[in-house]
């Protein structure tokens, strides 16, 4: 009996060896710290590209994802002044992310736990466990860029009114698995 083959799928502009590297198979999860250290080194080293392929949109925000595998996903995102997310989880998925350019300010919650305000400059990174929840917004007066990963992949957000409405825990979301 053979294993079956691992997906990848990387964005054409960075179908690169040195991202297919990055994303190979692995252990099936990423940890916090091990999603910190792949925003930050894919911000460092494909920072033109990123900076070449990132767009503006309004009234909604603009992304695109950078990879996706069995284990990990990669995604660029952009916030106009004023633009961020409701308050949401990433259904017990571990994340990531750092700032390509601009601020970003970040309101974030563990189950039981204060709620907490944390900024985020250019090369700023982060990771965390599955229980955050959080909220993400530009504040300033400049654009911004980050890349994000989270592990699993293509689990999906829970969104909340307030980050007061998080419950003491929270469940894991079932994962969909990539089409072979």
């Amino acid at each position: 009996m053979t294993a079956p083959a691992l997906t990848t799928d990387i964005h054409p502009r960075f179908d690169h060896p040195g991202l297919h590297e990055l994303v190979a198979p692995r252990d099936p999860l990423w940890t916090p710290r091990e999603l910190r250290e792949l925003t930050a080194t894919v911000t460092a080293d494909f920072r033109t590209r990123l900076v070449e392929v990132v767009r503006f949109a309004s009234p909604q925000r603009w992304w695109t994802r950078l990879a996706v595998t069995d284990e990990v996903e990669l995604w660029l995102l952009s916030w106009l002044p004023g633009q961020g997310t409701a308050p949401h989880d990433h259904g017990g998925a571990a994340g990531s992310f750092t700032v390509l350019f601009g601020e970003l300010a970040e309101t974030y919650r563990y189950p039981s736990g204060p709620i907490r305000d944390h900024q985020h400059s250019a090369g700023a990174s982060i990771g965390f466990g599955q229980g955050r929840a959080h909220q993400v917004r530009n504040l300033g007066q400049v654009k911004a860029a980050s890349v994000h990963a989270y592990s699993p992949p293509l689990v999906p957000t829970r969104e909340y009114a307030t980050l007061r409405d998080v419950p003491d825990e929270i469940p894991a979301l079932p994962i969909p698995r990539l089409a072979r």
